[in-house]
């Protein structure tokens, strides 16, 4: 359970089991205080323009073997352009929840079948200050993967599916630091450079989930021009 006065981090969504590698994740958020997730908590004005992104892990049988879906944002994007993300986007007013949003933006972005996923649950939302939105990120498990890849070019890049055992990799791990003088952890992976948003996501779910392995904090790389 969360601590006492700290907001819980987690909401299961629906009855489904994880498959047992993917349990030790859900059974560390179901306990983690929102603030472990992220230091940004939305504005209690409730202004931000809401969203949410799906983080899809796939595998047969093991957390060595698994990957997660990621996306790299078109170079033309208003915001966040060029960088590596999770699939999603801004709230529609059709969307029943979260989990609504994130499969739909997934169907549009990289052509994801939404009856292939399993949702598991929604993390706290967090805000993005330099593009104001509040996004909810819905962890899902992809039962039945299937091919995927750029359905909007305006928009998406690449569409990649990156081994955990890359992400894990202590070699493959580092701090990013940004010209304006934010660092936080990041990692080289199947070719990108993720950092921000996603990398913080991916760091502290790979902590929580006892799958993290020992990496060198002070190696500092400046963000890819």
């Amino acid at each position: 359970m969360s601590r006492p006065g700290e907001p819980a981090g987690w909401s299961a969504v629906s009855a489904v089991t994880p498959p047992p590698w993917l349990s030790p994740m859900v059974l560390a958020l179901e306990s983690a205080p929102a603030l472990e997730l992220s230091r940004f908590s939305p504005p209690r004005d409730g202004s931000g323009r809401h969203s949410a992104v799906l983080i899809l892990f796939a595998s047969p049988d093991a957390a060595a073997e698994g990957d997660v879906l990621l996306i790299q944002r078109s170079a033309t994007m208003r915001n966040h352009a060029g960088q590596v993300a999770f699939p999603g986007g801004a709230t529609d007013p059709q969307d029943s929840s979260p989990a609504a949003t994130a499969l739909r933006e997934a169907a549009e972005e990289v052509g994801l079948r939404p009856d292939t996923v399993d949702v598991l649950g929604a993390l706290q939302a967090v805000w993005l200050p330099p593009s104001g939105f509040v996004v909810t990120p819905v962890l899902g498990y992809w039962r039945s993967p299937h091919p995927v890849g750029v359905v909007d070019e305006a928009e998406v890049a690449s569409v990649h599916r990156v081994r955990l055992s890359e992400l894990l990799l202590p070699a493959n791990r580092f701090t990013a630091r940004h010209p304006s003088g934010y660092s936080g952890p990041a990692f080289a992976a199947d070719g990108l450079f993720i950092w921000g948003f996603t990398a913080n996501l991916l760091d502290r779910l790979l902590r929580l989930a006892g799958w993290e392995q020992p990496w060198d904090r002070e190696q500092v790389r400046p963000l890819p021009v």
